[in-house]
């Protein structure tokens, strides 16, 4: 089975009072100043160090994931789920190691990113569709489904700067959805769609999945993920905690953090008794 994406010991650094995130363009300048002071002062050939204390957002995280297989990444806040998930992007690039993919990949990562809040919603899907690397031919053959599947047919040539957050997530999910790449990488923004429109959300993955597609999503209904994905990648504070299939990693995850719970409210309970 041919590889979709290899992820090789990526990790990630981040320094207090830095931005989110360092892009890519930040990343280019960082080198590039290393490499005039190297010519300007040969017998300093280190980069200049970070004075600002920082931390591990990844360390060391390893992993591969083969076409058609679905990959859940599951851990408590903080753990470095999005952060993985925007290295595997090209949103941002990784400190240390590397990431491959291997296919057309289109990403769902926040509300309305890739969007131009004063293009109309009919603007945004050819906008979006080309950043995803599609022709405006294919984007034309798909226009009608990725509307109909949205149900913004009556504002579809509305600014999107007029959407609400839900009808942000309905457009681009059908556009990520609907243009059949190789890879989708969803995290957390379904949640902000409706009961009904999160269903169709569902369906939609799990007939991707069926097509031979490959699926990486991060959410927080355990539910949902035993049924939608085969693997699972649990983070604990940037490294792998456990990886393997979803049922076994899943089960370890939620007696792991029942007990965590149990555990908090002892001292509650015997403060109550005393």
């Amino acid at each position: 089975m041919r590889v979709a994406i290899e992820a090789h010991h990526i990790s990630k650094q981040f320094f207090l009072g830095e931005r989110n995130q360092r892009t890519f363009f930040e990343d280019v300048w960082s080198r590039t100043v290393n490499r005039a002071q190297r010519l300007l002062q040969p017998g300093q050939s280190r980069p200049v160090e970070h004075t600002r204390p920082g931390f591990w957002a990844l360390r060391d995280v390893s992993f591969q994931l083969h076409q058609g297989e679905t990959l859940a990444i599951i851990g408590e806040n903080g753990a470095g789920k999005s952060t993985l998930l925007k290295i595997l992007s090209r949103i941002t690039q990784p400190t240390m190691g590397n990431a491959r993919v291997f296919g057309r990949l289109a990403s769902l990562l926040e509300v309305g990113a890739g969007f131009h809040p004063e293009f109309s919603g009919r603007d945004n899907i050819y906008l979006n569709g080309t950043m995803l690397g599609f022709s405006k031919r294919e984007i034309r053959q798909k226009f009608d489904e990725i509307v109909d599947f949205s149900g913004l047919e009556q504002f579809i040539d509305v600014p999107v700067k007029n959407y609400s957050s839900g009808m942000y997530i309905r457009l681009a999910f059908s556009v990520a959805a609907n243009l059949n790449p190789e890879i989708v990488v969803l995290d957390e923004v379904i949640a902000v769609g409706d009961a009904a429109f999160k269903k169709k959300c569902f369906e939609r993955i799990e007939s991707i999945f069926n097509q031979g597609h490959t699926v990486i999503l991060v959410n927080h209904e355990m539910a949902h993920l035993r049924r939608m994905s085969q693997l699972c990648l649990w983070l604990r504070n940037g490294q792998v905690e456990m990886f393997g299939p979803t049922n076994e990693v899943v089960s370890h995850y939620e007696r792991e953090m029942d007990e965590a719970v149990t555990d908090s409210r002892q001292p509650a309970q015997l403060a109550e008794t005393a």
